[in-house]
C-alpha cells in the first residue's frame, strides 16, 4: 500500500508550519480529489474522502473498493478547518463518515453543495438542509473569506439536472487571495466548458485523469490527454491530476498525462499524497 508522503502528527505539523507564510498559497492533496488548501491562515478543504466507507460497503461485492494508498489523516483531526465543498453526491466526493466528524470538530464549519443536492447532503449528513450553503452553476459567488466561490456545470458522461434546471454535478472556481483555482470534480469534456473558463485566470487546475472505462464500471472523467489538452487550452499555470491511485479498481498511471502535458507544454505538477505545494 502507498504511504503518503506526511501522514498524522507529521502532516498536521506541516500545515501548522505552513502558517509561518500567510503570503503564499498552500496545497496539500489528500487522495482521490480530496485537497486542502490554506490561505491567509485559512482553510479549505475540496471532496475530502478520509475513510473506509467505500472500502467496507463493496467488500462482498463484484466491484471491491481495495485502498490502494494509506489514509493521510482522521477527519477529527482536523480541527481547524473553515470550509468545506463537495462537487457532486458520490461517497468519494461526500462521504459521511469524513464530513460528520469534521464537522463535529469544527462547529461553524460552512458546507457548499450544489443547489439540486442540498436535500441528498442533508440526508446523508443527518442534518438540517439550512445548515448547507447551496451554490447553483454559473450563478452568483458566495464568498467565505478570503475564499470565493463560482459553480461551473460538471458532465459525468453527461449533464445531470434536477427539475429546476439545477446541475448536480458542479465545477468550482476558487478565488484564493490573488490565486485562483479550478477543481472539476468528476468531469469529461463538453462543449462549452473552455469558454466558461476562460472567464477566470487559472493558475491551478485541479483534473481528474482516471479516464472512463464501462466495461470496468468507471464512470466518465477526463483521460490523462484530456486532463493535459484542457490545461493548455484555458491557459492553467498548472495542472495538478488527481482521482487515482486510490482504488484499485479505478486507477491509472500518470505516465500517460505526464507524456501528454509535456507534448503540447502544459506545466504541471504531480503530488503525492500527502505531499505540499506552495504557490
Amino acid at each position: 500500500m502507498i504511504k503518503p508522503v506526511l501522514q498524522d502528527d507529521a502532516f498536521l505539523e506541516d500545515v501548522s508550519q505552513a502558517k509561518k507564510t500567510p503570503d503564499q498559497l498552500h496545497l496539500w492533496w489528500l487522495g482521490q480529489s480530496g485537497f486542502l488548501i490554506q490561505c491567509q491562515g485559512q482553510h479549505l478543504l475540496i471532496d475530502p474522502y478520509l475513510s473506509d466507507s467505500l472500502t467496507k460497503k463493496y467488500a462482498d461485492t463484484n466491484k471491491p473498493h481495495v485502498r490502494m494508498t494509506k489514509r493521510v489523516i482522521a477527519p477529527e483531526r482536523l480541527d481547524f478547518i473553515d470550509v468545506v465543498t463537495s462537487s457532486h453526491n458520490h461517497t468519494d466526493h461526500l462521504d459521511g463518515e469524513t464530513l460528520t466528524p469534521l464537522w463535529k470538530a469544527n462547529p461553524k464549519l460552512r458546507m457548499i453543495v450544489p443547489r439540486a443536492n442540498i436535500h441528498f447532503a442533508a440526508e446523508r449528513l443527518q442534518v438540517s438542509p439550512d445548515r448547507l450553503t447551496p451554490i447553483q452553476a454559473d450563478g452568483e459567488a458566495i464568498e467565505v473569506e478570503p475564499f470565493t466561490f463560482h459553480a461551473i456545470p460538471s458532465a459525468h458522461e453527461s449533464f445531470e439536472q434536477d427539475e429546476n434546471g439545477d446541475h448536480r454535478y458542479a465545477g468550482y472556481i476558487v478565488q484564493a487571495g490573488k490565486w485562483t483555482i479550478y477543481h472539476s470534480g468528476d468531469c469529461v469534456p463538453y462543449e462549452g466548458l473552455v469558454e466558461r473558463l476562460k472567464r477566470w485566470k487559472i493558475d491551478i487546475a485541479l483534473l481528474p485523469i482516471n479516464g472512463r472505462d464501462p466495461r470496468r464500471g468507471v464512470a466518465g472523467n477526463f483521460t490523462g490527454e484530456e486532463a493535459a489538452r484542457l490545461g493548455k487550452e484555458i491557459h492553467a499555470g498548472m495542472v495538478i491530476p488527481c482521482h487515482y491511485q486510490m482504488f484499485e479498481f479505478n486507477t491509472v498511471s500518470p505516465d500517460g498525462f505526464v507524456h501528454a502535458v509535456e507534448h503540447v507544454g502544459q506545466n504541471y505538477r504531480l503530488l503525492r499524497c500527502g505531499e505540499r505545494l506552495d504557490l
